[in-house]
C-alpha cells in the first residue's frame, strides 16, 4: 500500500491566504521526504474555506519543492473550462512535471462554480458538459483538425496552419498519449467513476464516503470497466481518508474531537448537508441526519488512533472493500503543528510499513 496526500484544503474564509497557500506548499515539502508518492490539489474558484483556484499553479511551485512525488489535479472540473485551453495547460504542467504528473478529473459540485460558468446543475448540465469538454481535450491532444467547435457553453477554432512561420497548434502532453487520468467520485453511483471505468482510468474515492458507499462505487467502476473490455485492478484505486495518528489513541481521540477535524467537519457537513450527500456518508440509510456528527465519523469512516490502531483500521478498510492502492490522506491545518508532523511520520514510518503484505 502507498500513502499519498490529498490538497483540498480547508483554511477557515477569511484567513491570510498567502500564508496558507505556503503552509500548504511546505506540507507537501515535507511529505516528499517522508516518502508520500503522490498529491492531488482541488479546485474552487468561489469555495473560501477550499481556496485554490488554480491547481496548475500550486503544482508547478511543488515540483520544483520536492523530488520524487508525483501530483495530479484533484480535480480539474470541466465544466469551468474551455477545452483548448485546459488542452494547452495540462499539457505543458505535463512537460514540466516530466512524467509525475496525473491528471484528475471531474464534474465539481460547488454551486457558486457552476454560477459563475452559467452551468444549470439542477438540469445535470455539469454531467453532460465534463463528458463533451474531456472529449474535445483528447481530440485536441490527438490532432484535431482545422475548424470550429463548440457548444452551448465554450467555443474555439482550431485554427488552419501557416507552416512557414510556425504558427500551428503544437502543444502536446510529455507523456504519451496523455498523462494518466483519474476520476474523482462521492456519490456511490457516481457518474465519474464510470466514465473513468469506461476508459480505464484512476478511480480516486473521496474521503466521506463510508465502507458500504466505498463498495458500491468500486462497483459501479468495476462494472463500467468490464463492459467495456477492460479488467479493474484494485492496485489503481485510490481512497481518501482523514487520518491522525498519535502516540496513543487517547491522544489521538481528543485531537479529533477538539482540533482541526472537529472544525473543519462542521464546515463540510453543511455542505453535504446542503448539496443533499448526506445519505452518502450513511452506513445505514436510516440513521436521522442529525446524529452525523464527529463521533459518528470517528466509529465510522475517521482513522484515528495509535499506530497499532490506525494499522488495524487501515488492514480493515483493505479487506472490506476488496483491496486498494494507495491511501489518499485529506489535507487540514496543521495546528498543533508538532502533532501533525508526528502523526504524519508515524503513518510513513510506522503504520504503512506494518501494512506490508496486503497486495
Amino acid at each position: 500500500m502507498h500513502v499519498g496526500y490529498f490538497v483540498d484544503p480547508l483554511h477557515p474564509a477569511g484567513s491570510d491566504y498567502t500564508k496558507n497557500i505556503h503552509d500548504d506548499l511546505e506540507q507537501v515539502a515535507f511529505l516528499d521526504k517522508l516518502g508520500y508518492t503522490e498529491t492531488w490539489v482541488a479546485e474552487h474558484f468561489t469555495a473560501a474555506w477550499e481556496c485554490i483556484p488554480s491547481p496548475e499553479l500550486f503544482i508547478a511551485q511543488a515540483l520544483g519543492m520536492t523530488k520524487r512525488m508525483k501530483f495530479g489535479t484533484g480535480v480539474t472540473c470541466l465544466p469551468n473550462h474551455n477545452p483548448f485551453h485546459i488542452a494547452h495547460r495540462i499539457a505543458q504542467l505535463d512537460h514540466q512535471a516530466k512524467g509525475r504528473f496525473m491528471w484528475g478529473i471531474g464534474s465539481g459540485a460547488t454551486p457558486l462554480d457552476f454560477k459563475a460558468f452559467g452551468v444549470d446543475a439542477a438540469k445535470n448540465e455539469h454531467r453532460a458538459l465534463t463528458r463533451e469538454t474531456l472529449d474535445m481535450v483528447l481530440k485536441i491532444w490527438d490532432g484535431l483538425p482545422p475548424g470550429t467547435y463548440q457548444n452551448k457553453f465554450w467555443k474555439f477554432t482550431m485554427p488552419e496552419p501557416i507552416e512557414d512561420l510556425g504558427f500551428y497548434v503544437h502543444m502536446k502532453p510529455y507523456q504519451k498519449p496523455h498523462p494518466p487520468i483519474a476520476a474523482a467520485g462521492l456519490a456511490p453511483r457516481s457518474d465519474t467513476l464510470i466514465m473513468a471505468g469506461e476508459h480505464g482510468w484512476i478511480p480516486l474515492s473521496i474521503n466521506y464516503v463510508p465502507i458500504k458507499t466505498l463498495k458500491i462505487q468500486w462497483e459501479t467502476y468495476a462494472t463500467a470497466a468490464r463492459r467495456a473490455g477492460h479488467t479493474p485492478n484494485h492496485a489503481n484505486w485510490r481512497i481518501v481518508r482523514d487520518v491522525f495518528v498519535a502516540d496513543t489513541t487517547e491522544e489521538a481521540l481528543d485531537i479529533a474531537r477538539n482540533g482541526v477535524f472537529a472544525r473543519d467537519f462542521v464546515y463540510a457537513r453543511r455542505i453535504l448537508d446542503k448539496l443533499r450527500y448526506m445519505e452518502s456518508v450513511k452506513t445505514d440509510p436510516t440513521t436521522p441526519d442529525e446524529a452525523i456528527d464527529v463521533e459518528y465519523m470517528i466509529e465510522n469512516t475517521w482513522v484515528v488512533g495509535s499506530p497499532k490502531d490506525v494499522a488495524d483500521k487501515l488492514r480493515k478498510l483493505y479487506n472490506d472493500v476488496g483491496g486498494f492502492g494507495t491511501l489518499i490522506v485529506i489535507s487540514h491545518e496543521w495546528e498543533p503543528r508538532d502533532k501533525w508532523l508526528r502523526s504524519m511520520t508515524l503513518l510513513a514510518e510506522k503504520v504503512i510499513p506494518s501494512l506490508g503484505d496486503l497486495k
